[in-house]
């Protein structure tokens, strides 16, 4: 256990630490309360790192719990793909709880309320309710039914309970204060009517509590010692408080909150996200472009770089933007030093070396990664024909371009240097062949005479090359800060374009099409890649997780400073 300050002790390592020291609480426990009607995305991810990174700081016990109090919504699936990500971000639950396991309990506590005249039915409609509860100027109006007997609203709840009403006859409601400043504690509704069997517990139960309702109780059951949340539920602690304070718990958790993480070119709104998923702008919760954790997983995120960056960010009180570039900073660096280099070719344009000979195949030796000596080398066939960039060739270059041109020299990564003779072209003007002459004295990039040259290229032999598809990823939304949408405006109308560009007929150097799924690489001068779930040898499929700088950022900040 660490009971010492850390160099960067946020406050609810503070507040844990004192707590601990004080007696107050003997061992820290904590939980993940996901609901189960998405998947997690990275905002998650950092709740999942602090809850169990605090367990695992202060030697204690961390629950994953699933709030599953609305059958309209939730799934196994949502279930199977959370415990997943959690356990790949690295982290490993004392107990898997469900608020399902605690319908019977909540039901007694119900009626707990109810007895004590501290909970009613409410007769009235949803938007009765909604009507009467006041606003933040003005106070709510008490409801008709809010005076009902004791012996009248159990009747009735027990009633809602064996279903003889129809969904929105009644609710049951806490009875506190229509006139109370904070909105949530305007006698909040605590079960609702559901006529919908729950993926868990069948057609067992027709009501169903509501979040605020269930959540204390959850915590309280579980002897949670400090209920960490985000910020949006500050105003709600004074109901969590007040369900605890009325009825006869085991145990008193407190609750703290924290900012959420807010991504630039990013949503977070789990509805938003699924959105995105049923109107078919992205392929699955998992397209790359998204920012769930299976998204960043099938794009080659790594969970320690996820880890990582929640981490560095840190935990505060305080909203803020983070920039998406921190976290393609941390990736990088993290796959520059562990990711293996290959040679592809995105947009191939074919290089005949007139003066090499023909038929013959030369082995040439490449290193695998130059931060890490000892991941060796490996050998990639040279030919007579090859493929580099298109955009590595530019007939009449401005005076910067150090790439190939006619008459120019250029030096082909681990081979030779080349000079352009010839540009061929089809009939339709387009240039489809480059002819070439090589220094065969040049092997290995390294002229004898030690002439030196500024281009460097990387290439693929024509013959021994794979086809393969290469997706290119970028940022699924233009605008920097998404909560800044204009009037009138919604989130169709910052979709970019460009979010992902399709390249059918690349070429990768042959070692490539063994790559597993998921298996990183970096593409020598193009960025870091992974292959795809759905990657075979006869069919490599390759997703770019990052470019090697952020080019695209730099463009974006240049329009919003000219």
């Amino acid at each position: 256990m660490d009971m010492q300050p850390s160099k960067a002790a946020n406050f609810i390592e503070q507040i844990i630490r004192e707590d601990l020291e004080s007696g107050r609480v003997k061992s820290v426990v904590t939980r993940f309360p996901p609901e189960p009607n998405g998947y997690l995305h990275i905002g998650h991810g950092k709740s999942i790192c602090l809850n169990f990174g605090l367990a695992e700081q202060f030697g204690g016990q961390c629950n994953l719990r699933f709030d599953d109090t609305n059958p309209e919504k939730e799934e196994t699936e949502y279930v199977e793909s959370i415990m997943h990500d959690v356990q790949w971000l690295g982290f490993q639950w004392d107990n898997l709880r469900f608020a399902s396991d605690y319908f019977h309990q909540f039901y007694e506590w119900a009626l707990e309320l109810i007895d004590s005249g501290k909970a009613y039915v409410d007769s009235q409609s949803a938007d009765e309710i909604r009507e009467t509860r006041g606003t933040l100027t003005s106070p709510g109006s008490p409801s008709p039914w809010r005076d009902r007997p004791v012996e009248e609203n159990r009747d009735l709840f027990e009633k809602m309970k064996r279903g003889e009403f129809e969904e929105g006859a009644c609710v049951l409601r806490a009875k506190i204060a229509m006139d109370h400043p904070n909105l949530n504690m305007r006698d909040p509704v605590l079960y609702r009517i559901l006529h919908r069997g729950h993926f868990r517990t069948g057609d067992e139960w027709c009501i169903y509590p509501m979040y605020d309702f269930a959540h204390g109780y959850e915590d309280a059951i579980e002897g949670i010692t400090h209920s960490i949340c985000t910020l949006e539920f500050e105003d709600h602690r004074p109901l969590y408080e007040w369900l605890l304070d009325n009825v006869s718990v085991p145990s008193k958790p407190r609750q703290f909150e924290f900012a959420r993480l807010n991504l630039t070119y990013t949503v977070m709104s789990k509805r938003l996200l699924m959105t995105l998923v049923r109107e078919g702008i992205v392929s699955g919760w998992d397209d790359p472009r998204m920012p769930t954790l299976s998204g960043f997983r099938r794009r080659g995120y790594t969970p320690s770089a996820i880890r990582r960056f929640c981490a560095e960010i840190g935990v505060s009180k305080a909203n803020s933007l983070v920039d998406l570039e921190f976290l393609h900073f941390i990736i990088r660096e993290e796959l520059n030093a562990a990711s293996p280099r290959a040679m592809a070719v995105l947009d191939p344009l074919k290089v005949v070396i007139e003066n090499y000979p023909e038929g013959q195949v030369e082995m040439v030796e490449a290193e695998n990664n130059p931060e890490d000596p000892s991941a060796g080398v490996r050998q990639v066939p040279f030919s007579r024909e090859i493929f580099i960039e298109r955009e590595d060739f530019m007939e009449n270059p401005p005076k910067k371009f150090f790439r190939l041109s006619p008459g120019r020299e250029v030096r082909l990564k681990h081979a030779y240097f080349i000079t352009c003779t010839e540009v061929v072209r089809n009939e339709a003007g387009e240039i489809t062949e480059l002819r070439c002459v090589y220094d065969p004295e040049s092997g290995g990039g390294q002229a004898p005479d030690g002439r030196r040259v500024k281009g460097t290229l990387h290439w693929v032999s024509c013959e021994h090359s794979v086809e393969a598809e290469v997706r290119l990823y970028d940022r699924l939304f233009t605008l920097r800060d998404m909560s800044e949408m204009e009037e009138g405006k919604e989130y169709r109308d910052y979709l970019n374009p460009s979010s992902l560009v399709v390249l059918k007929h690349s070429r990768i150097e042959p070692s490539l099409a063994a790559a597993k799924p998921l298996e990183r690489f970096q593409f020598l001068r193009q960025g870091y890649f992974c292959a795809d779930r759905d990657s075979t040898a006869e069919r490599p499929v390759f997703n770019r997780t990052v470019t090697l700088k952020d080019s695209w950022a730099k463009l974006v900040r240049k329009d919003q400073t000219d």
